[in-house]
C-alpha cells in the first residue's frame, strides 16, 4: 500500500481551516456556501466511521464585520471584543447547519495554559476523548476573548497540530488557500515546483517554508505550516497541506487521491508538546 492510499485508514482526522477559507474577500462576511460544504463533508467523514476534529479560524474576522469594523490595524483589546462577537456567531452557524446533517458538534477554546499546565492538559485530553466517544464533532479555535498570546499564533495552524498530538490523530488536513509545498513562493516565481511528498523535514523544507500564502484575513504564512508538520509528523501523525478552493478536496484526501502536499509521520519518542509550548513566545 502506498503513502496515499495509507490514508484511507487513518480513523482520527483533524481539520483545520482558515479565515479566508470561511469569509467573502470582498467583504468579510461568512460564505454560508463553502461553510455548508465544509460541514457536510466532515459529516461525511464522521458517518464513515471516522472520528473528526475541527480546528475553525474565523472569530475575529466575523466580528469586526459585525460591530462594523473595516480597518484591519487595532490594539489587541479590539481584537479580543471582537473575537467574543464572532466565536458566538460563528458557533451558532456552525451549529444550525451540523443540526440539517443530525449532527452534533461542540466548542473547545484553549489556551497556552492547556497544554503547559499538567492538569489542564489531562483534563483536556479526556474532554476531546469522551466527545469523540460520543460520536461529537469538537471545534477547536483559540481563546482569542482572553489571552493574547494566541492572537500571535499562525492562523490556527500550530493550535490545530498541537490538538493533533494532543488527541494522538493520525491524520492533520490544514486546508489553506495554496495547493500544498512549493521549493518558492509559487506567486512570484513561475518555476517553483511543487513537492507532492516530503518524507523528512530537513534545513532545505524549512527553508522552503519562507513562502507566504498571501492572504489579506488569515495570518499563517508557510512556515507556520512547517512547523505545523514538525508538531504533527514528531508526533505520529501524517499531514496534509491543500488548496480550500474546493472543499469537497477532503473526500478526495480522504480516497487517497494525489492532492496536496503529504508530510509523513515520523514519530520521535522524545517529542514532548508540553516543551515546545512552553517555547513557542520565548
Amino acid at each position: 500500500m502506498n503513502l496515499r492510499e495509507a490514508i484511507k485508514d487513518k480513523k482520527r482526522i483533524v481539520v483545520k481551516i482558515g479565515s479566508s477559507s470561511l469569509t467573502h474577500p470582498e467583504t468579510g462576511g461568512i460564505d454560508y456556501t463553502r461553510l455548508e460544504t465544509l460541514v457536510r463533508e466532515l459529516c461525511n467523514i464522521r458517518n464513515s466511521g471516522k472520528e473528526v476534529v475541527l480546528v475553525s479560524s474565523g472569530a475575529i474576522s466575523v466580528g469586526k464585520r459585525a460591530v462594523h469594523i473595516k480597518d484591519a490595524n487595532h490594539d489587541i483589546a479590539v481584537k479580543q471584543a471582537c473575537a467574543a462577537v464572532g466565536q458566538a456567531r460563528l458557533m451558532m452557524v456552525y451549529q444550525k447547519i451540523f443540526a440539517e446533517y443530525s449532527q452534533v458538534c461542540a466548542q473547545v477554546l484553549m489556551t497556552k495554559d492547556t497544554i503547559t499546565n499538567e492538569l489542564n492538559r489531562y483534563n483536556a485530553h479526556n474532554t476531546f476523548m469522551k466527545l469523540l466517544e460520543l460520536g461529537v464533532i469538537p471545534i477547536v479555535n483559540e481563546n482569542d476573548t482572553i489571552s493574547t498570546f494566541e492572537i500571535k499564533f499562525g492562523d490556527n495552524d500550530t493550535l490545530s497540530a498541537i490538538v493533533a498530538s494532543l488527541i494522538d490523530a493520525d491524520l492533520l488536513i490544514l486546508l489553506s488557500d495554496i495547493d500544498g509545498l512549493y521549493s518558492d513562493n509559487p506567486r512570484t516565481n513561475p518555476d517553483a515546483e511543487f513537492i507532492e511528498i516530503v518524507e523528512k523535514i530537513d534545513d532545505r523544507i524549512l527553508e522552503m517554508g519562507k513562502s507566504e500564502t498571501g492572504s489579506s484575513v488569515g495570518t499563517g504564512g508557510m512556515n507556520t505550516k512547517i512547523h505545523a508538520a514538525q508538531i504533527a509528523t514528531k508526533s505520529g501523525a501524517d499531514m496534509i497541506i491543500a488548496n480550500s478552493e474546493d472543499i469537497h478536496i477532503l473526500h478526495r484526501i480522504m480516497d487517497g487521491r494525489d492532492f496536496g502536499t503529504l508530510f509523513v509521520a515520523d514519530k520521535d519518542d522524545d517529542f514532548e508538546l508540553i516543551d515546545y509550548v512552553k517555547n513557542l513566545d520565548e
